[in-house]
């Protein structure tokens, strides 16, 4: 029998969050955190309505996974992100020590990996999973605002 709970299947569901943050005008990043195939945080860019530079897709989701599990470490915890994270998240990521980054299409100009930072030793990324469909949303919405 074949397992639904697949990268693409979460996957879907921090895309779904990507396309409420551009509904909202907010650059449509969305995340999920996963722990044992369940949903345990769910977010998107709130940076606009909240007026916070610091209130990125990742980091909403940090702070409800934490919640949630009622500790500061996502150990064993899996972070689906339509968009790689920037340095701030990731060095956020870092210090959650999140077993597993997921994520969509690759941020040339200001993804983790192009600026060089760390990632926790033990964090296994997986790049690439449903690239086109976050590229595509993100591109859309940079047209859309350019009119």
């Amino acid at each position: 029998m074949e397992n639904i709970f697949s990268d693409e299947y979460f996957m879907k569901k921090a895309l779904q969050e990507a396309e409420m943050a551009f509904d909202k005008g907010e650059i449509p990043v969305g995340a999920i955190i996963v722990v044992e195939n369940t949903v345990i945080a769910r977010s998107h860019n709130l940076t606009e309505l909240l007026r916070d530079v610091t209130a990125h897709a990742e980091m909403q989701a940090i702070t409800a996974a934490a919640n949630f599990l009622g500790g500061k470490y996502l150990i064993g915890c899996t972070l689906y992100v339509t968009i790689e994270p920037c340095q701030m998240c990731a060095g956020a990521l870092y210090w959650s020590q999140i077993s597993k980054i997921v994520y969509g299409a690759s941020d040339d100009n200001r993804g983790f990996e192009k600026m060089g930072t760390q990632l926790h030793p033990r964090t296994t990324v997986v790049r690439g999973v449903l690239a086109n469909e976050a590229s595509e949303l993100m591109k859309r919405f940079f047209a859309e605002r350019r009119k």
